[in-house]
């Protein structure tokens, strides 16, 4: 059967858009769930209220993980959650553009910035958290890369693409690195998915109608179109798919 009953498992950003999907997506499945998020408390509070209130668990935990000190906060809490620690699935869902700015006059502390939010965050998290990981019978790590990781952010998103394409890089070498293990590392390639405050900011309204009329498939993706592609890689049914990038994007980009 497709569960995750007694599995504990750690979604960064994981109070709105993407990341709550994901976050309703595991505790359906039957996993304990740890919602982390920086600046959304309220959101994260009220999610984890909802998730107890339909019989399912669930925590939250505020930090930056920009900040080292903070990503250690976050691991310690984490580790503190079962005896013995042990962590049994991480999607480092956690990213941002920050806003679109020209290449020819980006500041080295905005391409700076745009790595640490998206990247580096990324793999400092992973890295405390190993040590609960490989502990964890067969765990799963599922890293949010973008569409722009495989083709173009589109303009002024020079940063952001270079950010996406070094996940899936990170996501091949831990998938071999850490296979030794039982760990399975896979990441999961968005395009234009709606009903995230994501594409709100970033991508005009007008920009999203000519977007979603060169879709294969007729529409734009949803939250809950993402947050299954990952319940099925934090599952039981992949027990031998690991180091992929799946790309979730109605046909625009195929491998």
């Amino acid at each position: 059967m497709n569960n995750l009953n007694g599995k504990l498992a750690l979604v960064t950003g994981g109070a709105s858009g993407i990341g709550r999907a994901i976050s309703l997506e595991l505790t359906s499945l039957g996993a304990d769930v740890i919602v982390h998020y920086h600046s959304s408390q309220k959101e994260a509070e009220e999610l984890a209220d909802e998730i107890q209130k339909n019989n399912g668990r669930a925590s939250c935990f505020g930090a930056d993980l920009t900040r080292e000190d903070e990503v250690k906060k976050l691991a310690d809490f984490t580790a503190s959650k079962r005896s013995p620690s042990v962590l049994d699935i991480l999607v480092n869902n956690a990213g941002d553009m920050i806003k679109r700015t020209p290449f020819e006059s980006m500041p080295l502390a905005f391409i700076q910035k745009t790595m640490a939010v998206n990247l580096e965050s990324m793999m400092l998290l992973t890295r405390d958290l190993l040590p609960l990981l490989r502990k964890a019978s067969g765990a799963s790590v599922i890293n949010l890369s973008s569409l722009a990781g495989r083709e173009s952010g589109g303009a002024g998103a020079v940063a952001y693409a270079a950010s996406k394409g070094a996940i899936i890089s990170f996501t091949r070498t831990l998938a071999k690195q850490e296979a030794v293990y039982g760990i399975r590392a896979n990441s999961v390639c968005p395009g234009l998915i709606l009903g995230s405050r994501f594409h709100e900011i970033h991508t005009p309204k007008e920009k999203q109608k000519a977007i979603i009329e060169n879709i294969p498939v007729g529409r734009a993706g949803t939250c809950g179109d993402v947050a299954r592609a990952v319940g099925f890689l934090a599952s039981e049914y992949n027990g031998f798919i690991t180091g992929i990038s799946l790309d979730i994007n109605g046909g625009v980009y195929v491998a």
